[in-house]
């Protein structure tokens, strides 16, 4: 459902390729029609050649806010004006507010994680948790725990293209938070069985379990698991991916999949366009519960 469109309406948009696929127009048309606000948000097939004259659409058409989402999340940063704290640490934005022609990128995935670990009523705050995982999902999540109140965060990686980032990462968390972050081989199964041991939260930030990489999961013993670890899977599509059906096949109590995370990001973002909380329980329940 899109407002009413009129003279004064406001434009919000995401600049992705591909993006056909994406929930978030659904997610804010929804949210401004039940709040009464008049914006309308569409989305723009965009990819990192496209990207700087989309940023400058933004000014030119004085768009309120966009969201970015793969390819452009790094290569968007020399194009703006401003970063937030957590953008910078990041070195990622998934969100762009236009204050009168003032571009701040922001990114609000790690919230998008710690907001829904919160409603089902999971604080991260003196917690200790493992994290697997090293990509674009993977670095806001790890930094927003640790500005959340982390005690120790074990971040584990396959030995590859990633590992330097990794490295990196490990090290700005242990500059610039009071956590401790610690990395490990994903491949060393007897270090990640202890640190699950000792985790209250168990997040898999991977693109494992998704598309040609369904049938996997980076827990293959279930023993691993154990019924009071909360397991978290950033993949949404399909809901049940092989390591949260591995959880509850073990007994794992709680257990979540990323429609949440993509919620909460999005009313993250949409509170920072409009200043409104978005209805998020509407949004799960019309949106998310029925399928659309």
């Amino acid at each position: 459902m899109v407002p009413q469109i009129d003279g004064q309406t406001r434009l919000l948009g995401i600049f992705a390729s591909p993006i056909s696929h994406s929930l978030s127009p659904a997610m804010h048309n929804l949210a401004c029609a039940r709040l009464h606000l008049n914006y309308a948000y569409l989305a723009f097939d965009v990819n990192r050649q496209g990207l700087p004259a989309a940023i400058q659409a933004m000014k030119t058409l004085k768009m309120r806010g966009a969201n970015l989402s793969m390819p452009n999340k790094e290569a968007v940063l020399p194009l703006l004006d401003k970063l937030t704290p957590i953008a910078r640490l990041s070195g990622a934005v998934n969100t762009i507010i236009n204050d009168h022609g003032q571009l701040t990128g922001d990114t609000t995935d790690g919230r998008g994680v710690t907001n829904d670990l919160a409603a089902h009523g999971h604080s991260v705050t003196g917690q200790t948790i493992t994290i697997i995982g090293a990509g674009g999902a993977a670095t806001p999540i790890a930094i927003q725990t640790a500005l959340d109140g982390a005690k120790e965060l074990h971040l584990f990686n396959r030995h590859g293209p990633h590992w330097q980032k990794a490295q990196s990462l490990v090290q700005l968390i242990n500059q610039k938070t009071a956590a401790t972050a610690h990395l490990h081989a994903l491949e060393d199964q007897q270090i990640l069985r202890k640190c699950l041991a000792s985790s209250a939260i168990l997040i898999d930030a991977t693109t494992l379990g998704m598309g040609k990489w369904k049938d996997l999961s980076p827990i293959t013993d279930p023993s691993m698991l154990r019924p009071d670890l909360v397991v978290y899977d950033t993949v949404y599509e399909p809901r049940q991916t092989k390591l949260l059906r591995l959880a509850r096949q073990t007994g794992v109590q709680h257990s979540y999949n990323g429609l949440g995370m993509l919620l909460y990001q999005g009313a993250a973002a949409f509170q920072e366009w409009t200043g409104q909380q978005m209805p998020v329980d509407i949004i799960r329940q019309e949106i998310f519960e029925r399928g659309d």
